[in-house]
């Protein structure tokens, strides 16, 4: 029988014994911890924000803008607070909208027009809307990394946001944002379009000055030419007017010149002036201001500048609330499965799509049946 204390001994006296070792470190970070609780942003109030935006902080301005992105609900509560108290500091700055095919060249020009204008003493801001997947519902943001020295310069902002599923790749929150930064002191906004169907009639519902870049040597020119963003533009500019394409952009030009003139005048006076430019060699950029200028000036001596931006807002006003109604309808909990049940009906060919809208539609109104109105006073 083998002794307990032998087997002791020999167990001591092996080399394969477990070391006690180095004390391993925690892996939480004390420090980095300590100091993100101290970076920690506490919670602001409507004039925090606002302070912070009318003394230019571009720190603060951004913050607002998330705020007014934001689909939370708290969140919209005060990013109204804040674009109301910003109102009365805004509308003071010339808004242009850009728009053009893709490849056109619109933020290497919105970059050179910046530059331009930052060297004569303008603070520049630029709203470039970037287009949402209908996959992913993402958006690269990437126009900060195509506008490289216009992004670091402390006289302009640059504002990249998804487009979200908004009509024509718009950012719905747009014209919030252009308050606020109107309220920052900047002068000249500049609202770039992903350049994709519906977006034009969105930004020049918003903007004093739409301008059309097109390119040349792209095929026939007078196939770009649509009657809707034709009549819409208030100048139009062949970019990318260097090296072997500066003929091609010159014969461009006339070719929209002499279309132009098929198009009945604007009720306004103003004739769309085209013109060239080159964005990589700095060309015709300050040409292109001219042109703007004289445009406002024009407005602004008959009057319609004001005339515009009220339109503008008239037009902001119904789209909110057509935006608000359907809001509503979506998110009703009665319509939400009413609506599931209609399309496997009109997948299984029970109802057409005209009966199942008929059928929500009433589902809804039914729901928040409104009394008659009063009748007319016949005496």
């Amino acid at each position: 029988m083998v002794d307990k204390a032998d087997n002791t001994r020999k167990v001591r006296s092996s080399a394969l014994k477990v070391n006690k070792g180095i004390e391993q470190p925690s892996s939480l970070n004390d420090r980095a911890a300590d100091s993100f609780r101290i970076r920690k942003r506490p919670v602001l109030k409507p004039e925090d924000y606002v302070k912070g935006i009318v003394a230019g902080d571009r720190v603060m301005l951004s913050r607002a803008i998330t705020l007014i992105e934001s689909s939370l609900s708290s969140h919209y509560a005060l990013g109204q607070k804040v674009i109301e108290q910003c109102i009365p500091h805004s509308g003071k700055s010339l808004r242009v909208g850009i728009t053009g095919v893709p490849g056109a060249g619109k933020s290497t020009f919105i970059e050179a027009m910046g530059q331009y204008l930052i060297g004569r003493g303008h603070k520049i801001a630029v709203l470039a809307v970037d287009p949402s997947s209908e996959v992913t519902k993402g958006s690269i943001l990437g126009d900060k990394t195509r506008m490289e020295k216009l992004s670091v310069d402390e006289n302009a902002f640059i504002r990249p946001s998804p487009s979200a599923g908004s009509l024509g790749g718009v950012a719905r929150k747009t014209r919030e944002i252009i308050i606020l930064c109107e309220a920052a002191g900047y002068d000249v906004v500049f609202v770039e379009t992903v350049g994709v169907g519906q977006s034009e009639v969105a930004v020049h519902s918003m903007v004093d000055f739409f301008l059309l870049l097109m390119l040349a040597g792209a095929g026939d020119e007078l196939q770009g030419i649509k009657r809707g963003i034709i009549e819409m533009c208030d100048a139009m500019v062949i970019n990318k007017a260097d090296g072997d394409n500066r003929n091609k952009a010159l014969s461009a030009r006339s070719q929209y010149a002499n279309a132009l003139h098929l198009f009945p005048p604007p009720p306004t006076g103003w004739t769309p002036e085209v013109t060239t430019c080159s964005s990589i060699e700095k060309t015709g950029i300050g040409h292109v201001w001219e042109i703007i200028r004289k445009f406002e000036q024009m407005m602004k001596e008959k009057g319609h500048f004001a005339e515009k931006r009220i339109r503008q807002q008239r037009y902001r006003l119904y789209e909110t609330i057509n935006q608000s109604l359907k809001d509503h309808f979506y998110n009703d909990p009665v319509i939400v499965k009413e609506l599931e049940k209609a399309e496997e009906d009109m997948a299984s060919q029970k109802m057409t799509s005209f009966q199942a809208a008929t059928h929500l539609l009433d589902t809804y109104f039914g729901r928040y049946e409104m009394p008659d109105p009063p009748s007319a006073d016949t005496t």
